[in-house]
């Protein structure tokens, strides 16, 4: 069988990974440039050199066996480490947050810029429409999507699977990188906002092993502050995050030499609760984080969990 996985985060690599295993071929398709996603990194040209962010996912978690097996391979491998400042159970990404999702890719057909607009039955099977018109034929569909996206492929084609996708809300997250010419003098690499805080998570990006380059820091909104200024332009969104955290660290402002702030949309997931979801009578599935919960742990899971019902109906 040949399966057309959309989406190339954590849970359609991990949906990926265990179909090749029982030798289905894959189709794998990303409207990205490259691995990362939410785990994604970004660069910015300094003067004293090129600095780092991991302005998505900040750490995650080794807890279902599964995937603490995975995540052997990575560590082994050098693509994943523990990260002390955030807890005794967090683990990052080596050199950057995306090193697994670049080690899982490599050994995939993924096609990245290739973004899926449309699902039409083929016969027994799918045709995917891509966004530059190319069509793309398999005999069974895993959107591996953030909910909201889930909903809109599906709408026309599987409305009560819409409805569960579309009824599981993914809440935003305005991010911050500023860079540095010299380490600022708190002592503290990583801390959670409070109350009505703008800022819900502030980490010092090289605090965490393997990164170089100059002081880097991510400043990420909590969800309600960023849901309420979603619209707001980029310039304020970096000058209300930077004064929060001047504040918070009882200094005066500090001038970055260098700055920007990503909108993301899609951050924090939520909990549908079904693990995975697969009609096995028209060959469609879904799965990522928002079937279980905002974890990246928790997308590798529903991939595994999609491929397994896959596997188990064919």
């Amino acid at each position: 069988m040949r399966v057309g996985i959309v989406g190339a985060g954590m849970s359609g690599l991990a949906c990926a990974e265990a179909l090749m295993r029982r030798g289905h071929a894959v189709a794998l398709l990303d409207k990205s440039r490259g691995a990362g996603g939410r785990m994604s990194v970004r660069r910015l040209a300094t003067a004293q050199g090129e600095a780092s962010f991991d302005h998505g996912a900040q750490y995650f978690t080794l807890r279902d066996p599964g995937f603490i097996a995975r995540a052997e391979n990575w560590i082994a491998s050098g693509y994943l480490a523990p990260w002390p400042a955030a807890g005794a159970d967090a683990y990052v990404g080596t050199p950057s947050m995306n090193a697994p999702l670049r080690q899982m890719a490599e050994g995939l057909p993924v096609q990245w810029r290739a973004r899926v607009i449309q699902l039409s039955r083929q016969g027994l099977g799918w045709c995917l429409h891509l966004e530059t018109d190319g069509q793309i034929e398999v005999d069974a569909v895993a959107l591996a999507l953030p909910a909201e996206q889930a909903a809109e492929l599906t709408l026309a084609i599987a409305p009560a699977m819409a409805a569960r996708a579309g009824s599981t809300r993914t809440l935003p997250c305005w991010t911050v990188m500023a860079a540095f010419a010299d380490r600022l003098s708190t002592p503290l690499d990583c801390w959670r906002g409070e109350g009505s805080d703008p800022i819900g998570w502030a980490a010092r990006n090289g605090s965490k092993p393997g990164r170089t380059g100059p002081e880097t820091w991510v400043l990420q909104a909590s969800p309600d502050w960023s849901r309420s200024n979603l619209e707001a332009p980029e310039d304020v969104i970096i000058s209300t995050l930077l004064a929060a955290f001047w504040d918070r660290l009882g200094q005066a402002p500090i001038t970055p030499i260098a700055q920007t702030a990503h909108r993301w949309r899609y951050a924090r997931s939520g909990t549908e609760g079904s693990g995975a979801i697969w009609d096995a009578e028209h060959r469609l599935g879904l799965c990522g984080d928002w079937l279980i919960g905002p974890r990246v742990e928790a997308a590798w899971v529903s991939g595994t969990a999609l491929a397994a019902q896959i596997m188990t109906s064919l």
